[in-house]
């Protein structure tokens, strides 16, 4: 059986720097294994790594889109413990200068949620759940 479970996202960076400039100010720990190269970000039961574009080619041995113009087709969620919490969390990223795609309003499944951009275009959605509960390192339980 193939464990069910995600340990590592890898976002491909176009400019490292900047990208790992933008986590930082989200208040995110990096690890002490993070390189010139590579960054590697604590969250809680997944780790969020940034990683050259060229570099990720190489490693994985195929070609991908270089477009910075356009949005990636995979969205990475933060979950919040509150209604309030979706629209604070928007309102730090917005002076932190993401895009906001979806400002936060109310969802057709009874949360809370709102939709941002990173400064590679990488989607993110900030959400709540009234239904979600959270361990003690902040892990989602259920959904």
């Amino acid at each position: 059986m193939i464990p069910q479970r995600v340990s590592l996202i890898t976002l491909g960076a176009h400019e490292l720097p900047k990208l790992r400039s933008f986590y930082q100010k989200l208040g995110w720990e990096e690890t002490d294994i993070s390189s010139d190269n590579y960054a590697v970000f604590k969250t809680a039961g997944v780790m969020l790594t940034l990683f050259p574009f060229e570099e990720l080619e190489k490693d994985a041995g195929v070609k991908l889109r270089h477009s910075t113009s356009e949005y990636y087709p995979v969205t990475l969620a933060i979950n919040v413990n509150s209604k309030q919490e979706v629209d604070e969390v928007i309102e730090q990223v917005r002076g932190l200068g993401a895009e906001i795609l979806r400002e936060p309003s109310d969802a057709f499944w009874g949360g809370r949620t709102s939709y941002f951009a990173d400064p590679e275009n990488n989607l993110w959605e900030v959400a709540w759940n009234p239904d979600s509960t959270f361990d003690e390192r902040g892990t989602m339980l259920n959904f």
